[in-house]
Order: C-alpha cells, then sequence, then structure tokens
C-alpha cells in the first residue's frame, strides 16, 4: 500500500527500454519513396507487413534463439551511404530496428545470409502494392551493438549513447552465468598455481638432499704440507716469468737481424747468380720495401735475362717497365697475340635485334660484314633501313552488348517486346493483351502466353 501511495510500484514499469542494449546484433529497414505522398503511402504498407517478415520469414527460417522488433520508427535514413538514393528518397524515408541473438548450437559456418529472405519478402508480399511506382524501396542494413547509431539512445537514456553503454556493462557483469564462469576461471588458475608451488618445493627438496649426499662423501682438509707446495708453484712460476721479460728484447732483434738476412740473400737470388750490381743503401732499401709489397715476386725472370750482358760497372741502368707492360712481354712470348682497344673491332655492331619493330624486313637489306674503308663504312650507315611507324590496331568485339536504363533506384527498366508492353496507366483495350500487375511489372501482358522475365531485367 505505501509503494502504491509513494508511486514506486509505476518506475519499473516506466524505466527505459533495454532493446537497444539487450541484443548484440541488429538489422535496420529503412523504407524510401520518390516524394513525401507515396511515400507515406508505400510505408503504411510496408508496415503492415513487417510482422510476417519478423515471425515467419526470419524468425523461423535462420537459426536465431531470440529476434524482437522496435514498434516505434525512426525519421531518418541510416541506409549505407554507397547506396544509389536521390535527395528526395533520403529526405522522405524512415527506419525500423529489428534486435536479433544468434542460436550458435543451430549455426553452421560463421555468417548469418538473411538476403534470400529479403528478396521472398519483396518479391511475394511487396509486389502486391498498387501502384509501384520508381523509387519506393526497403533496403536493409547489420549493425553490432556498439555501431549503432545515436539517434537510438536519444530520448531513451539521459547520458545517450555513453550512458546506455555503461548500463550494458552492468547488465552483462550481473549476470549470475557470467559470475560463475569467472569464479571457474579463477579456481582454475589458482589450482595451476598450487601444483607449480608444489612442484618447485618437490625439486628444491630433491636438490638439496643430493647435495647433502655429495659433501658427506667428498669434503676433505688440506694439510699444511699441501699448502707449502702451492706456495713454492706459484714463486717459481713468478721467477720464471721475469727472466723471460728480460730476455725478450735481445731475442726479439736477433729475429729482426735473421729476417733482414734472409730478405737480402732473396733480393741476390731473384737479381741473378754471379751478377755483381753496386747499389747504394737507399736503392737497396727501396727493394726491400717492394719485395715485402709482392711487387718484385714476378720479375725474377726478366731480371735474370737482362743480366746476362751486363759486364760494365758503370753501365746506365734501363729504363723499369710497368706492370701492364710486363703482363704484355710475357703474354708474347708465350705466344699469343695482343691487340690494344684502337685496333680492336666490334662484331655484329650492326645486326638488328630480333624483338626490334621490323626485324624482317630490315634483315633483307643488311649485308654480310666485311673490313670497309671509313669512306665506305659512312656510305653504308647512311643506307641503314629506317625504323618504320607503328602499326595501330583496333579491337572488335564479337558479342553485342545490350545497353540499359536505370531507373532511381538503380534497377534495369523493362522496355517491354512482342509479350509485354509496360505501362504505368490503363490506355484502353488492346487486341491480344490483357492489363495487369504481373512478373514483370504494370502493363500489357499477351493472352495467354507464359510470362518469361528476360535475364537482363531485375524487376521486384
Amino acid at each position: 500500500e505505501e509503494k502504491v501511495k509513494n508511486g514506486e510500484i509505476w518506475k519499473e514499469l516506466f524505466e527505459p527500454s533495454d532493446f537497444f542494449i539487450g541484443y548484440p546484433h541488429y538489422l535496420s529497414l529503412c523504407i524510401v519513396g520518390p516524394d513525401q505522398q507515396n511515400a507515406q503511402s508505400w510505408a503504411g504498407f510496408v508496415e503492415s507487413r513487417l510482422r510476417k517478415l519478423v515471425s515467419d520469414m526470419l524468425g523461423r527460417s535462420l537459426p536465431l534463439s531470440k529476434i524482437q522488433l522496435w514498434p516505434k520508427k525512426f525519421d531518418a535514413c541510416v541506409a549505407d551511404r554507397t547506396a544509389l538514393l536521390t535527395h528526395a528518397q533520403r529526405a522522405n524515408s524512415i527506419t525500423y530496428f529489428i534486435g536479433f541473438r544468434v542460436d550458435t548450437l543451430r549455426m553452421r559456418g560463421n555468417q548469418l545470409d538473411v538476403e534470400r529472405q529479403l528478396s521472398n519478402f519483396r518479391n511475394y508480399e511487396l509486389s502486391r502494392f498498387y501502384p509501384l511506382v520508381p523509387g519506393m524501396d526497403i533496403l536493409p542494413r547489420s549493425f553490432m551493438v556498439k555501431e549503432l547509431p545515436k539517434i537510438c539512445f536519444e530520448g531513451i537514456y539521459e547520458g545517450g549513447k555513453v550512458a546506455a553503454m555503461k548500463r550494458r556493462r552492468m547488465l552483462i557483469e550481473a549476470d549470475p552465468k557470467r559470475k560463475e564462469a569467472k569464479n571457474r576461471k579463477k579456481l582454475a588458475k589458482l589450482k595451476k598455481k598450487m601444483e607449480a608451488m608444489q612442484r618447485k618445493k618437490e625439486e628444491a627438496e630433491s636438490a638439496n638432499a643430493v647435495l647433502n649426499e655429495e659433501g658427506t662423501t667428498n669434503v676433505g682438509t688440506k694439510t699444511e704440507e699441501d699448502i707449502s707446495d702451492s706456495r713454492k708453484r706459484k714463486r717459481d712460476d713468478d721467477e720464471a716469468g721475469a727472466q723471460d721479460d728480460k730476455t725478450n728484447p735481445v731475442k726479439g732483434e736477433e729475429e729482426e737481424e735473421e729476417e733482414a738476412a734472409l730478405l737480402e740473400s732473396a733480393l741476390d737470388t731473384i737479381e741473378g747468380a754471379g751478377v755483381a750490381k753496386h747499389k747504394t743503401r737507399e736503392e737497396a732499401e727501396i727493394d726491400r720495401q717492394k719485395l715485402l709489397a709482392g711487387e718484385l715476386l714476378g720479375d725474377g725472370d726478366d731480371d735474370a735475362e737482362q743480366g746476362d750482358g751486363a759486364t760494365a760497372k758503370n753501365e746506365k741502368p734501363e729504363r723499369k717497365l710497368t706492370r701492364e707492360e710486363r703482363e704484355a712481354e710475357i703474354l708474347r712470348r708465350s705466344g699469343l697475340v695482343i691487340v690494344s682497344d684502337d685496333e680492336a673491332t666490334v662484331l655484329g655492331g650492326n645486326r638488328i635485334l630480333p624483338w626490334r619493330h621490323g626485324y624482317k624486313r630490315a634483315m633483307t637489306g643488311v649485308k654480310k660484314e666485311e673490313p670497309l674503308d671509313d669512306k665506305i663504312k659512312a656510305d653504308n650507315a647512311s643506307k641503314k633501313p629506317k625504323p618504320s611507324l607503328p602499326v595501330r590496331t583496333a579491337i572488335k568485339f564479337k558479342t553485342k552488348f545490350d545497353v540499359v536504363e536505370l531507373d532511381a533506384s538503380g534497377r534495369v527498366i523493362d522496355k517491354g517486346d512482342d509479350d509485354f508492353t509496360p505501362s504505368l496507366k490503363w490506355k484502353g483495350r488492346k487486341g491480344g493483351f490483357e492489363f495487369k500487375l504481373g512478373e514483370r511489372g504494370l502493363g500489357y501482358y499477351r493472352t495467354g502466353k507464359k510470362v518469361i522475365v528476360p535475364s537482363n531485367v531485375a524487376y521486384s
């Protein structure tokens, strides 16, 4: 009685609905028309058929656990921006929302296809409307709960979409099934941690036991004799190291002298046995540096042959050859013919490559290569075939394509044929034809003949 007097009993009744936060998936139906008058009549007809779409076509044929239609309409168009709609169609449109929850046990695959149900709804229910003016259509679009437009929450929640999402999170966390699942996960984690801690304790205890056993069997004490022996060894090592440091500089000097003697003997052998060439210390040092650099290793044969005829003491030294000249001389002695870059000729310089345009015609005018003078070469260069101009090609299609005309909603307009003549109103009697609304729309159909819809026409 107190709740009735205070009015608390009516609070639950007037609380905002949780329709737009109670379903994970939503389907919007945007009803559009070409103008205001036609849009009102078209919207009233579609509204009277929405019950069949929700309860019969979608609810019975799809794997859904729950489906609900929001009975209030929104005076706005939420169709996709890529839809082919005119400004008038978007202005004269209303939208209804349908919320549904998928049954995962009956679901096959990851996608839910509603295109077949919507096409049946157009063909069997909406096609009964008369007169069906071009521009009348319904445009479906799917939404997740977080993708819904803000107009769905205006006037229902004080904070708009943000407050609605907070309430949705609160309802999800207050769900008892969700709480049970969380408690089970926590218990499973705690059990895993306890098992890991017990395993570590057991491993530590086993390791300590092994160490204790090894310590009792292998532990010994050092005697004084062992300590004195180690000290003596350390002292002897230090003395031997000091003696090596003193003798090292002398040994280093002796090794350098031996290396110098070996290098001088190598120079004598390279210059030639029995040849007495008096060189200064500076020249000998230069030769020594060259020998170290590896420049005189390949010149022994040439120097030995040149030294056979050198007998005079004060004879002037001959000009030394460069490395390129020495290599060329060695190749000449081995019997090879050396040609310089100036003397070389390019073979096939006037040959036209096979992939160039006009290859076959150009090859007929090319003669075999012969040694010619400069004047003859210049004449041949002027007589070379000029490249031909590119050939223009044209593409011709064997198939003839039909040119169609589209209406305001993007569908092909049926122009008619011998068995059908489209017409939006009665134009009088026509022999052999009857005026009706059929599969190809409103118009004159041939009496007694089966209606065949052309493949390039999509009428709905």
